[in-house]
C-alpha cells in the first residue's frame, strides 16, 4: 500500500461516525498493539485508538478531517499535514501526523502534532 493510500484510510477512519464500521476500518488498519500520542491523547491498542477517535468526534460533532498538502514517505514511515472544520468553513485545526507501519502495512505508530487550535 502506499503511503498516500495509507493516509487516505487513516483521515477515513476519523471520519467514520458508524462504530461498527470504524472499529472494523481501525482493525483492519491498525496493528493490535498501535499506539497514538497527540498533545491531547495517548491511546495504546485498537481499543484506545477507537475510543480516542470517538470522543474526538464528539468533541467536534458535524466536523471532518482532510489531508493538507501532499503525503511525505521513506522506508516506513511517512508524514502529512490535515484541517479539521466544518465543510465549507474555515478548518479550526491544522496540524501533521508522522506515521509508521509495520512489514505487513498496519499503523503501529502515529505522532500527532497541532499547528493551529482554536483559542479559549
Amino acid at each position: 500500500m502506499t503511503f498516500e493510500n495509507l493516509a487516505a484510510q487513516y483521515i477515513a477512519v476519523w471520519n467514520e461516525t458508524d462504530a461498527d464500521r470504524r472499529r472494523a476500518a481501525i482493525d483492519a488498519l491498525w496493528a493490535a498493539d498501535g499506539r497514538y500520542v497527540d498533545p491531547m491523547a495517548a491511546a495504546t491498542g485498537r481499543a484506545e485508538i477507537d475510543a480516542t477517535i470517538g470522543a474526538v468526534q464528539q468533541q467536534f460533532a458535524g466536523m471532518s478531517f482532510r489531508l493538507n498538502g501532499p503525503v511525505d514517505g521513506h522506508h516506513d514511515q511517512a508524514r502529512f499535514g490535515w484541517q479539521l472544520g466544518p465543510a465549507g468553513a474555515e478548518d479550526l485545526i491544522e496540524g501533521f501526523d508522522v506515521i509508521e507501519r509495520d512489514a505487513d502495512g498496519r499503523l503501529i505508530h502515529v505522532l500527532g502534532f497541532l499547528d493551529k487550535v482554536p483559542s479559549a
